[in-house]
């Protein structure tokens, strides 16, 4: 079965990356992973707040993932793989897919407005070293050009 997995967030660029994982499994009988990143804090509160304001970020991304799995198994009948993984975006990422041979693809959408980000930017140089496909979605595609080409 091929899996596809969306570093997701609350961007536009994720979702649209959602949409053509979504489409992309669902034509080819495969499933969706979706890794929901929480930022890393880069200040310490003391003990009580600091663990509140990470235990409400993680919170509110797996609501978020949650959220976007619904509107997945509504639209498909197929509901997604859901992981939340705290710190260094790029460490969590490789660390999944380390953890999940069985990926198929790593799916990233691209600013339209502010080019490629950070994630786009650092797996392209290194595409030559990823496990699996490296599939960007342009953020100046349409929702109809991304289902025509999923």
């Amino acid at each position: 079965m091929r899996i596809y997995m969306v570093v997701m967030d609350e961007t536009a660029e994720a979702k649209r990356a959602l949409r053509f994982a979504a489409l992309r499994a669902a034509r080819t009988g495969g499933a969706v992973h979706i890794l929901a990143l929480v930022p890393q804090n880069n200040f310490n509160a003391f003990g009580g707040v600091q663990a509140t304001i990470e235990q409400e970020a993680k919170d509110r991304a797996e609501v978020m993932a949650n959220s976007e799995a619904g509107n997945i198994f509504a639209e498909h009948g197929k509901r997604p793989t859901i992981a939340v993984r705290t710190g260094d975006p790029l460490a969590a990422i490789k660390s999944y897919l380390e953890d999940h041979k069985d990926i198929a693809a790593l799916v990233l959408g691209a600013s339209s407005e502010n080019g490629a980000g950070p994630l786009v930017t650092y797996f392209t140089s290194g595409a030559a070293r990823m496990p699996c496909p490296l599939y960007i979605v342009p953020g100046a595609l349409t929702t109809e050009q991304i289902d025509a080409l999923a």
